[in-house]
Parts: C-alpha cells; structure tokens; sequence
C-alpha cells in the first residue's frame, strides 16, 4: 500500500497542484495588461522575425491553452485570449511558442530527438493502458506477464518522452523571456508576469514526467513480484 501511494497517489496529486497553480497563474496574469499594449499575435512575430524565421504561419485557434508549435507544418498556433491579447500571461506563452520556433530553426537536438519519439509516443499512449489492464487481469504470471512487460515498454516510451520533453521546454521558456526584454516587448519590472506564468506551466511537464516514472516503476514491481511467483 505505501509503495502504491508513493508512486501512484502522491504523482496524482502533484500533478493536480500543478494544473490547479498553471491554471492560477494564467488567469492572474491574462488581466494584466503589458504597457506595451503588444498582442500575443505581434510579440511572437517580432521573436520570430529577430531570429531570422519568416516561413511560419501564426493561427489562432480555440480553446484556452492550447497554444503550440507544429515543427513539420511550421505552424504557430495561439489560442484565443493569447492571439489578440496584451496581458502579460499571452506575450509569455506566444513568446515560448515562438521559443519553439528557434529551436526548429538552429536545430536543437532535444527537440529533434522528441520529434523521432513522437511516432512511438502516439503509439504507446495508445495501448500501454490497455496492455497493462489485460496483463493485471490475467496476472503477472504466464500470459499476463508478458502483456504487462509489452505495457511496461510503452509506458518506458511515453516517460522517456516526457523526460526529453523537459528541456525542450525548459530553453523554450529561457529563449522567450530573453527576448521579451531585448525586444523591449516587455519592461523588466514587468516580467514577474511572465515568470509566473512560465514557471508554473513548466511544472506541469515536471507532473507529467513524475507521474509516468511512478506508473512504469509500479508496473515493473509487478512483473517482478509475479517472476518471484512463478
């Protein structure tokens, strides 16, 4: 039961303080306008255009924190209240998207690595959860340990992801609160905003990554307690 709280129950609660303060600290920041008055849309241009990028097309699409950079259809994707917004919270996501964007551009490994990965994620996301449910039906012995060992390696592939995941948002992050302030975007005194909120949505890769590690070191307990079965 202890083990089961510590890599199950205790990565589920993480992960729900970290939504719950990413969810906190957007919605603080996104009332908060820049003296600027500079939208998400221009900001991300103008890290863009400083970089040398001038092949990827600026959308807006629905929803609220669904901002994304898409590296094969050079593609900047800002939500709503991001595309058109002044606040501090949109400049600092449309700046870390753009953050992406360079990464794309000068070739940084981790994220071409994360790209090679996201085939097996889309994979393993798929049917690790149905491979492990099978497998803790049958059992971890026999048939069952092999349907659990098959949904320990998609679990292994989905936290290896999200490990690699980590530093590619991480330089996002640094790249876009460089050049909020060298860009003049936003004013120093102003960027309290914008750490805020950039710091919080990192934790959530942090959440994620924890919580997938606590789920695969639980799977390969089983195996290994029905192997000592058998």
């Amino acid at each position: 039961m202890l083990i089961w709280i510590i890599l199950i129950i205790i990565p589920m609660l993480f992960g729900l303080y970290a939504q719950m303060r990413v969810m906190s600290a957007y919605n603080k920041n996104v009332r908060i306008p820049s003296r600027g008055h500079i939208t998400g849309r221009e900001a991300a241009a103008a890290v863009m255009e400083s970089a040398g990028i001038h092949n990827v097309q600026i959308v807006r699409v629905e929803g609220q924190l669904t901002d994304h950079y898409d590296p094969i259809n050079r593609r900047l994707a800002l939500s709503e209240h991001n595309y058109d917004g002044t606040s501090l919270a949109a400049l600092g996501v449309a700046a870390h998207e753009a953050g992406h964007a360079i990464q794309h551009k000068v070739g940084y490994s981790m994220m071409n690595f994360r790209q090679v990965l996201v085939p097996a994620t889309q994979i393993s996301a798929g049917a690790s959860q149905l491979l492990i449910i099978i497998g803790i039906v049958l059992g971890a012995q026999g048939l069952g340990g092999m349907f659990l060992t098959l949904g320990a390696v998609a679990l292994a592939v989905i936290c290896l992801f999200q490990l690699v995941t980590l530093p590619v948002e991480f330089d996002a992050t640094r790249r876009a609160k460089l050049q909020l302030v060298t860009l003049g975007i936003v004013d120093r005194d102003e960027m309290e905003g914008v750490h805020e909120t950039l710091d919080a949505a990192a934790l959530t890769y942090v959440a994620a990554f924890v919580a997938s590690l606590g789920s695969l070191l639980h799977i390969l307990m089983l195996i290994a307690g029905g192997r000592r079965d058998e």
